[in-house]
């Protein structure tokens, strides 16, 4: 039987654990909602400007030219954008991102760069021995567009100057509470078939539709990444709470088996002791 001591000790140790858990469980509950409505509340945003571009795009002849961010190139080099979470402790939420980022690296025929957006993505692909070429990390709950700018200058300004023919983002894609998905979306160049559901043209554009196309598309870029990051932060704070949540019960089962344990344990202690009391009077008898 074990040690009370030792029980004592232990019991101790998993009531801490599981008051950890519950007040990280709480705080993510807290700030779930709020994250959750941003990232879907930012999805009709994104089917309105690809809709818009879609409209100009009906009204103009496509020039790989004129519009730098459709041009193809013979794919030489790509680079990742691969979006996890500073922090752990929200289930396999980081695990899964990686895995699939790990496993896309691995059918590629040419070298992959990545830029590495919070520090769990970071440390692994570090140890992986996979080439950084930016990072960014510590990103705040409430992100706003300037604070996803600097990935957005380098990923347009790497594609435009043609040092990388191809770029893709990699996030976890918010679907419920319970299910967060990782994915894996081609970025640039901006595929052309995505914006083949244009209306009829009923509406007038100023100034000219090249002009709006070369300012849109930009911006189109950066919807996308601001977006990815919005996906990011619901996922993180919904596999957090449901993960703490297990925990925190997982913690209760522990405390039920360690206090079974251990009050058997003294039961054993104090029959023992009755015993030797026993036996010592009937020695001096």
């Amino acid at each position: 039987m074990a040690n009370t001591q030792v029980l004592r000790r232990r019991i101790h140790s998993v009531e801490n654990t599981s008051k950890i858990c519950k007040a990280m469980e709480m705080m993510s509950t807290a700030k779930m909602k709020r994250t959750q409505d941003r990232a879907i509340a930012g999805r009709p945003y994104a089917e309105k400007i690809s809709q818009v571009i879609a409209d100009l795009s009906a009204q103009v002849n496509y020039s790989e030219d004129v519009y730098p961010l459709l041009k193809r190139r013979e794919i030489r080099k790509i680079i990742i954008a691969h979006f996890t979470a500073d922090r752990g402790l929200c289930g396999g939420l980081n695990a899964n991102t990686n895995r699939l980022v790990a496993e896309f690296i691995l059918r590629q025929d040419v070298p992959v760069v990545l830029i590495s957006v919070g520090r769990k993505g970071r440390n692994f692909m570090l140890r992986a021995g996979q080439t950084i070429r930016a990072e960014f990390s510590g990103l705040k709950d409430k992100p706003t567009l300037s604070d996803i700018m600097p990935i957005s200058r380098i990923v347009i300004d790497a594609y435009t100057m043609g040092e990388i023919d191809k770029i893709y983002l990699a996030y976890p894609r918010f679907i419920t509470t319970m299910q967060q998905r990782p994915v894996i979306e081609a970025l640039l160049p901006v595929e052309q078939r995505n914006f083949k559901t244009a209306r009829s043209g009923d509406y007038i554009y100023e100034p000219d539709y090249a002009t709006l196309m070369n300012e849109l598309l930009p911006r189109f870029v950066e919807m996308k990444i601001y977006h990815a990051l919005l996906e990011l932060i619901a996922s993180e704070h919904s596999a957090r709470m449901v993960a703490m949540r297990n925990a925190s019960d997982s913690a209760k089962d522990v405390l039920e088996d360690l206090t079974l344990t251990l009050n058997k344990a003294r039961q054993e202690t104090i029959t023992n002791e009755i015993c030797d009391i026993s036996g010592g009077a009937e020695a001096l008898k």
